[in-house]
């Protein structure tokens, strides 16, 4: 489907969970924040059926996020139901890569084709500063994992406060090329007050190009990181919800109050 200003959505990012075993400075909230009960979560059969509905739209790529997605439980159960979606022709995964090096494998049996890593420092003591203390160890082998399990490409998304001449990018970007990875580099964004620019080397952040929808693990369509409407799938059904936040989608992004980058996977 169009959207008003003649852009083809093609592109849903799912969350299934807004939980992190990793609480980085840019992402994890700085106030008090209520996890959401199992129950708020939407189920795999919920998931399953907005995926279908997407692809009854003209929907062609799926990318699952969190918070961590490799938290929840029976993940390639679902990663399986996805790959097998009549239309649905490219599944990917954004994780931080903690869990990683015990998961490539079976996801990539079950049908997932390539993985996104966070990794903002390949310094250990840079890592864990960024991270809140995370070990860079068990995400170094994650990636050596997917790389092995032929999730390819694997892309390294490490976010930087202005480009990728910063110390820590240009060491991921040299990580990345001596093993045989791509880097990324993500502007800091700031969703209140209406900050993002392009990512060097992706396509996020260029609004003229932009094909994507997000359902947040709570089972809200959101038509952009940086606008306010949401829409309920379990209230309007699926594909209502879908051609909703189609046709809400801005031609540019502007502010929102209400996202948190954990709980809708950026």
């Amino acid at each position: 489907m169009n959207d008003p200003f003649g852009r083809t959505i093609d592109y849903l990012r799912v969350s299934v969970t807004d939980r992190c075993n990793l609480r980085c400075w840019y992402c994890a909230p700085t106030q008090n924040w209520r996890l959401l009960d199992h129950e708020e979560l939407l189920s795999f059969d919920e998931i399953t059926s907005v995926v279908r509905a997407a692809a009854a739209l003209g929907f062609r790529k799926i990318r699952i996020t969190g918070g961590e997605p490799l938290l929840r439980a029976g993940l390639p159960d679902l990663v399986q139901r996805i790959a097998a979606t009549p239309g649905i022709a490219d599944l990917g995964l954004t994780t931080n890569g903690i869990l990683l090096a015990a998961m490539a494998r079976p996801l990539r049996e079950a049908g997932l084709r390539r993985v996104n890593v966070s990794l903002d420092a390949v310094d250990p003591a840079r890592f864990a500063a960024v991270t809140g203390g995370g070990d860079l160890a068990p995400v170094l082998a994650g990636i050596e994992a997917a790389l092995d399990a032929d999730l390819r490409p694997v892309k390294l998304n490490c976010v930087v406060k202005r480009d990728p001449g910063e110390p820590d990018a240009r060491a991921v970007a040299a990580w990345a090329a001596a093993h045989g990875c791509e880097a990324r580099f993500i502007p800091q964004m700031d969703m209140e007050r209406g900050l993002f620019s392009k990512v060097f080397g992706g396509t996020g952040g260029d609004c003229p190009a932009c094909n994507r929808l997000r359902l947040s693990s709570a089972g809200l369509l959101l038509p952009c990181l940086f606008s306010e409407p949401a829409f309920s799938v379990r209230e309007l059904g699926a594909g209502e919800a879908l051609r909703r936040a189609i046709d809400a989608k801005p031609e540019v992004g502007g502010r929102c109050s209400r996202n948190w980058m954990h709980g809708i996977g950026g």
